[in-house]
Order: C-alpha cells, then structure tokens, then sequence
C-alpha cells in the first residue's frame, strides 16, 4: 500500500473528518466567547469596579527611557483570559451534557422488532413443518 493511499484512508476515517470540523468550529466558538467576555462581560465589570478596565491593569517592571518601551507584566489580560476559558469551559460542558442526555434517551428508546424478511418467514414455515 503505497504511502498515498495510506494517508487518504487515515484522512477519510470518519473521526479524522469529525475532529476537524470540532477544531474549526471550537475555534469560532473561542472568538465569539472571547469577544463576549471582552466586549459584553468585562466592561460592566469594569464599571462595577470603579469605571478600571481589565486590559489596562498592569505592574510595570521597568519604567519606560527614550526609545525603549517599558517592561510590564499585564495581569488584567490574565484575568480576562481566565474568564475567556470558564466560559468557555461552561459552555462545552453544557452541550456534552445535553449531548449526553439525548444519548441516553436514544439508548432507553424501546427498538421496534425486526420484521423478518421473506426468506426468513419462509425458512421459519418449512422448520415449523418439518417439526411437526
């Protein structure tokens, strides 16, 4: 099997194409949290707080001389980045758990029973003969 035909039936595994459209749409699912965690969520917050906004927290390490840019160490981005995760984690949490839940209501369905096919009513007819 040559090193291209290994790699397409690796490729078109259907967990392979699963995975990748999770990828794609977990990264649009980051940015939409992300934005509504900076945009919408963090700037009442900031307000609460005394009108401080998040990105601008910082401890200057360095003072700024001339050209050279001061050397900071920005907790505030920190800070909404942890909350860009928590909400994030939530919200995958809540879609498996409700992913989950519909699982088990498919797994507790009661299935229908099998309709035997024609040769099978037939093969059942000529045994219920023969026995008797």
């Amino acid at each position: 099997m040559s090193m291209m035909s290994e790699f397409k039936s690796f490729a078109m595994r259907g967990n392979v194409m699963d995975m990748a459209v999770g990828i794609v749409i977990g990264a649009a699912f980051g940015k939409i949290v992300s934005s509504f965690v900076s945009d919408v969520l963090m700037p009442p917050l900031g307000m609460l707080m005394g009108g401080m906004d998040f990105s601008d927290l910082a401890f200057v390490l360095k003072e700024a001389s001339g050209e050279v840019t001061a050397v900071t160490l920005n907790y505030g981005m920190f800070i909404q980045t942890v909350l860009d995760f928590v909400i994030i984690a939530f919200a995958i949490f809540m879609v498996v758990k409700a992913m989950n839940r519909l699982k088990k209501k498919e797994e507790a369905a009661p299935s229908l029973p099998e309709i035997p096919s024609a040769e099978v009513k037939l093969l059942t007819e000529i045994r219920d003969a023969l026995n008797k």
